[in-house]
């Protein structure tokens, strides 16, 4: 789970009711968290070329650490999946490109395609929506970042319509960089209606949903909750918005997590604190990314 600029991982957690949604569904949590002194807003740096490529910077930092969490708790390889937020979605997106074959999922949360190392001035650009790389880089980009596999992970996309910080044709951008990825058409497979809200989604040739997107009305730049009711989750607060609608909820349900139950939640919180604790004393590798739950 990877949190926004001017966000800690616990801020985003508590915002995003991901700890909530893990408890009673029984999976584990990792919430990476970037420090000051690679970035003053604590951003993660998905554009800088040195932490954008497979084996190196902040992507390996990352992999480095869902590989212990791996092996101190014995998580299905099949079943590992990354989201995020803004830098921390534009982030998820390098991750998806770079490592296509650790991840089952992700989910792109007001972030940026992968668009390999550039600049920050090309990053703003890109944010604001003054340039638009062309389909056949988009897809040839991520083939490169990393092996060229068969198989590739499933994508939820969520952008609202009114995000002034990262331009709402990111969101498209995104959406035809993983269509062509996956041998989807360009007219989604179907139409859905999820909390009021219309949820597009496309196929790969065998009829399975290998992509989501909610374009949300009238919001800005931020996560999409609803906090409220017996039902909510998450709490609303700076970048995270009131709309009615749990993209955390919706994205465990389009990853498959939601049928998973069973084991207490104090069970489930002993795991991710030793995870912690672990990441924390084992951050004297080559890493530049501290952790947080």
């Amino acid at each position: 789970m990877l949190h926004g600029s001017l966000q800690t991982a616990e801020d985003y957690d508590h915002g995003s009711g991901w700890s909530t949604l893990a408890d009673e569904h029984c999976f584990a949590l990792l919430f990476p968290q970037q420090r000051r002194v690679n970035n003053a807003i604590r951003a993660f740096n998905w554009f800088e070329p040195d932490d954008s490529y497979r084996g190196g910077g902040e992507v390996l930092s990352i992999r480095e650490m869902i590989e212990q969490v791996v092996a101190d708790h014995s998580i299905d390889l099949q079943r590992i999946f990354i989201t995020g937020l803004s830098s921390g979605g534009a982030m998820t997106s390098v991750m998806l490109a770079t490592y296509p074959d650790v991840f089952a999922g992700g989910a792109i949360i007001a972030g940026l395609p992968y668009v390999g190392g550039s600049s920050l001035m090309r990053a703003l650009h890109l944010m604001k929506g003054y340039e638009e790389t062309p389909d056949k880089q988009l897809d040839a980009l991520v083939r490169g970042a990393s092996l060229n596999i068969d198989g590739w992970p499933k994508i939820s996309v969520w952008h609202g319509s009114n995000d002034r910080t990262v331009d709402p044709s990111n969101a498209d951008a995104i959406v035809r960089q993983w269509r062509a990825l996956h041998g989807a058409e360009d007219a989604p497979t179907r139409v859905d209606t999820v909390d009021g809200y219309p949820r597009r989604v496309w196929c790969n040739s065998v009829g399975t949903d290998v992509i989501e997107e909610f374009r949300i009305p009238n919001m800005g730049h931020g996560a999409p909750l609803r906090a409220g009711g017996d039902d909510g989750y998450g709490a609303s607060g700076d970048y995270m918005l009131e709309m009615g609608i749990c993209s955390t909820k919706q994205i465990v349900a389009f990853w498959g997590l939601s049928d998973r139950k069973g084991r207490s939640m104090k069970t489930v919180r002993t795991a991710i604190s030793r995870a912690a604790l672990t990441l924390s004393s084992w951050l004297g590798l080559p890493s530049r990314i501290a952790t947080g739950t």
